[in-house]
């Protein structure tokens, strides 16, 4: 890559004068919202993660949040939001270079900011700490724990350690999280259109009894809202698909019979008049959000709220229900969704990866990555904008070369020399003969036999060649 530089211009005497290199025009980070199946298997085939390991630690770091959120008493779009975060930051770091604990309170610490319902990090980080260790809290104010070091010294012993060097962490991590998304703070709650949906599917309640199935209707969708976060749907997928589906797998698990078929036929027509006024297929993206729960329901039954309310059989089914759905129409399992393209699509471009310790965190404010380092990284918004601007800086950095064949003799190495008595001069006998001609051959004239002495010794093997005239007869020796 080459800066850009114009034509060299002349002086007043003559004499050519260099062009001006103005600055490097940086680089260019647009946000994406949404992220296909394809996309999101490479990063992590990018990034060398083991399956398992990923499963295991997006599951542990999800629960994490959930349970620091209920223990701070936060909104659910604050959950939502740092689910995102953190889904995001593990697309783009290796597992290795960070801990799953740390980024995902980084992410809750992101998340309050940008839903305005701020904390500290120490604050975080205690909370945290009670949930990992009920027996033994600890308390953020400086009064009170003055108040409990003066009636017990054993108290908040561990506190100002723990704050101290994780909140150091935490805030390193945080520029790191918000390189990651683009700093684009557009997130998507599908609790709110949840109950809309609810709503206008279930319509009013006339009495008790519709009343308490509604509410219980509700919390299993609410509960399967949650769980839905432990997965990567939330990157891929639509408020609405996401919506969508919470409430038709609800409906599959909490009804039977001509009650289900009767409430899968509204869910059916309330998602057509949506396609037909979006003129788009909505049916797609909902059912591989549904396989994409059931496949968490499945593989991690007893890690998911829904788990503990629902036999493990009853998700089986209803998976099986749908893989014949899609095998009778031919419906792929991913939406946009290509073999070839995965296995032969090349790697992402992803950021650098740092080791995000404590003491490297000074070191990671030089530069976010190995492209940024000769120019500044901007982040614009609009993807169009941000092609637009792209496609005009790339003129100058296209490098052009010219191609010329050109035609070089190289000399013919000779023939090598031919060895010993087989290349037909005086008494050879052209290379045939047997033990004759290895040995000597006799001519009616009187011959000259070539002894072929072989002597080996310590150093090698050597060869001496002895001519004697002999007439009319031969002498082997």
């Amino acid at each position: 890559m080459t800066q850009p530089a114009n034509k060299p211009t002349a002086s007043a005497n003559g004499t050519a004068v260099k062009p001006k290199v103005g600055p490097h025009p940086g680089f260019i980070s647009s946000s994406n919202q949404y992220s296909s199946e394809t996309r999101i298997r490479r990063m992590f085939r990018h990034n060398g993660c083991d399956p398992a390991r990923e499963d295991n630690y997006r599951l542990q770091g999800v629960q994490l949040i959930d349970n620091v959120r209920e223990h701070l008493k936060l909104p659910v779009r604050t959950f939502d939001t740092a689910c995102i975060y953190f889904h995001k930051f593990r697309l783009n770091y290796r597992d290795a270079e960070y801990s799953f604990q740390d980024a995902a309170l980084a992410s809750l610490f992101v998340a309050c900011k940008v839903e305005d319902t701020i904390k500290k990090s120490k604050d975080i980080l205690a909370a945290a700490y009670a949930v990992k260790n009920p027996d033994k809290p600890v308390s953020t104010d400086d009064k009170e724990k003055e108040q409990n070091t003066a009636h017990d010294s054993t108290t908040n012993l561990l506190a100002p350690q723990i704050l101290e060097q994780n909140g150091k962490i935490i805030i390193g991590l945080e520029r790191h999280i918000l390189e990651t998304i683009g700093f684009d703070f557009r997130t998507r709650y599908p609790q709110k259109l949840l109950v809309k949906v609810i709503r206008r599917i279930l319509g009013p309640s006339v009495d008790t009894t519709a009343s308490a199935t509604a509410r219980t209707f509700y919390a299993t969708a609410y509960a399967m809202c949650i769980d839905m976060y432990k997965t990567l749907v939330p990157v891929k997928r639509t408020t609405f698909a996401m919506a969508m589906a919470v409430v038709e797998l609800t409906a599959r698990l909490t009804t039977t019979g001509d009650e289900q078929a009767l409430l899968l036929e509204r869910i059916e027509g309330f998602s057509q008049r949506r396609q037909h006024s979006q003129r788009c297929d909505a049916r797609a993206p909902v059912v591989e959000t549904m396989l994409d729960l059931l496949d968490l329901y499945v593989q991690n039954h007893k890690a998911t709220k829904l788990g503990a309310r629902f036999d493990l059989a009853r998700f089986i089914d209803i998976k099986i229900q749908l893989n014949q759905g899609l095998d009778a129409s031919a419906a792929p399992r991913f939406l946009y969704h290509c073999q070839k393209c995965e296995i032969d699509a090349p790697s992402e471009t992803l950021t650098t990866k740092m080791p995000l310790t404590l003491g490297d965190l000074a070191l990671s404010a030089r530069g976010r990555s190995a492209r940024g380092q000769d120019g500044t990284m901007r982040f614009v918004f609009d993807p169009e904008a941000a092609k637009a601007e792209h496609d005009a800086v790339g003129v100058f950095f296209n490098e052009e070369y010219e191609e010329y064949e050109m035609e070089i003799e190289e000399p013919v190495p000779p023939p090598p020399e031919p060895r010993g008595p087989r290349d037909g001069r005086e008494g050879g006998g052209g290379g045939g003969g047997g033990e004759a001609a290895a040995i000597g051959e006799v001519s009616p004239t009187g011959a000259t036999a070539v002894i072929d002495i072989i002597e080996e010794d310590e150093v090698g093997i050597t060869s001496t060649m002895e001519k004697t005239k002999f007439g009319g007869g031969s002498l082997l020796a």
